[in-house]
């Protein structure tokens, strides 16, 4: 039995496309052209776009039409394409790090081979840490401007580990959450993963419009909210005080649990307190080590109410069951003895140097950036498209980060995400300058 007629197009159009027939960038007739050229219903030319764009080869944008999608971009290019090709320089994955933090951890080892607790950490560790572990973390969060005891923090593998115990304790397959319209790639793999429902929050200026969150609790029973006040990955704003006020009254008014991810919040000089300090009785607090100490090193931290946090104990015990005694030990030592807080500001100078970098080759391109983050928004003009121009930096051997992972929207902005704390100033620096070559190239 011959296939229903629209399949046909589907492959026609598909096999066109794979064989470079219909060019990457190709602008496609639209749905009534569609349906008019081949003799099909309107709702049947829908169907042929929407097989085609499930399989990848075609992408659908409100207002502009539907195009070719460039077919030798890998799929979701960003924070999950971290394997870059060798002679390939990564503006793509955040991996900061100073000269001379191995000569530290070789210190720190020996320190540790020396102590008379190393038997103890080759052993079962309790699930949120030791006591004086979790007493460590706690004064390295009385620095940040969020005062807890050792009792209301729990030890995690990382800011994702973090993530993902908050989410599986306290969330139900079915939820829904609030999300920035641009967000953090990891919780969007995440909420795929406990199967939650995301609702993108836009951007007003520096922070999610609150008058579209209210509507969204009005319409929806909103059960969590997840946010980036400080340092927001990847715009890059630091939500000000006002506004951070104006939000925790919505979450008290509407019951949202919030959940504040504060893995970059260290790069914020004096930024305005946690949303965990304005209201500590419906925030988890997550954070972790991988971007102001090492991204290797896999520790991080959660601060909750008492009754979650036994029940984030639970999924770290069904998961991990504790932190690595070692990475753990090593970690604390360095929260204790100043090394994390001296880390941390050489980073913040270190972030803060880069971007000057960025500020000078890429100025006039509408750069969205805080003056001291690892990372830079670069949206395109509309003439350009997001995965041509991040095919030609691959070919230039220049690895970036399209807006797709990011977005939480049907439809991803042609922008790029780039990441400046992975390479050293010079290669950095004519990195940018081939983005910059590139990106112009494609909107002339």
């Amino acid at each position: 039995m011959a296939p229903p007629r629209y399949k046909q197009l589907v492959d026609t159009l598909a096999a066109d496309i794979r064989a470079g027939r219909l060019a990457p960038g190709t602008r496609l007739p639209t749905h009534r052209q569609l349906a008019a050229q081949s003799g099909l219903a309107l709702a049947t030319a829908t169907r042929v776009y929407a097989e085609l764009q499930a399989m990848g080869l075609v992408s659908g944008e409100t207002g502009r039409g539907s195009f070719v999608r460039e077919a030798g971009l890998p799929p979701g290019l960003g924070i999950d394409q971290q394997a870059t090709a060798a002679g390939m320089v990564d503006l793509n994955f955040n991996t900061p790090a100073l000269p001379g933090q191995a000569e530290l951890l070789r210190t720190a080892l020996r320190q540790l081979a020396a102590t008379g607790d190393l038997e103890a950490l080759l052993r079962y560790q309790p699930h949120g840490g030791r006591p004086h572990e979790r007493a460590a973390v706690a004064r390295h969060l009385a620095r940040r401007g969020l005062a807890r005891t050792a009792d209301e923090v729990a030890i995690v593998d990382g800011a994702q580990h973090g993530l993902a115990t908050t989410v599986m304790a306290l969330l139900q397959p079915g939820d829904v959450v609030a999300v920035d319209a641009l967000t953090y790639p990891g919780f969007k793999l995440l909420a795929q993963a406990q199967r939650l429902e995301l609702l993108p929050i836009p951007a007003a200026g520096q922070g999610p419009d609150l008058d579209k969150l209210a509507a969204l609790c009005a319409q929806r029973r909103v059960r969590a909210l997840y946010s980036m006040p400080t340092l927001h990955n990847p715009l890059g704003w630091v939500m000000g005080a006002s506004r951070r006020r104006q939000l925790v009254a919505l979450a008290r008014r509407h019951g949202l649990l919030l959940i504040e991810d504060a893995a970059y919040a260290f790069l914020a000089d004096q930024p305005p307190p946690p949303l965990a300090t304005l209201a500590p009785e419906c925030t988890v607090y997550v954070g972790g080590l991988s971007k102001s100490v090492a991204t290797g090193l896999r520790v991080g931290f959660v601060s909750a109410p008492a009754a979650w946090l036994t029940q984030i104990e639970r999924a770290i015990r069904c998961t991990t069951w504790n932190t690595p005694g070692v990475m753990t030990a090593l970690a604390c030592g360095w929260l204790g003895d100043g090394t994390a807080a001296r880390l941390e500001a050489d980073k913040r100078a270190d972030a803060a140097a880069r971007q000057v970098i960025a500020g000078e080759v890429l100025a006039g391109l509408g750069l969205v950036r805080h003056p001291a983050s690892y990372f830079a928004w670069l949206p395109l003009t509309e003439n350009a498209r997001a995965d041509q121009v991040a095919k030609a930096l691959m070919a230039a051997r220049v690895a970036v980060s399209t807006a797709e992972p990011f977005a939480t929207t049907t439809q991803a902005p042609h922008a790029l995400r780039l990441a400046l704390g992975s390479v050293d100033a010079a290669a950095l620096r004519a990195a940018l300058q081939t983005v910059r070559r590139v990106v112009l190239a494609h909107t002339c």
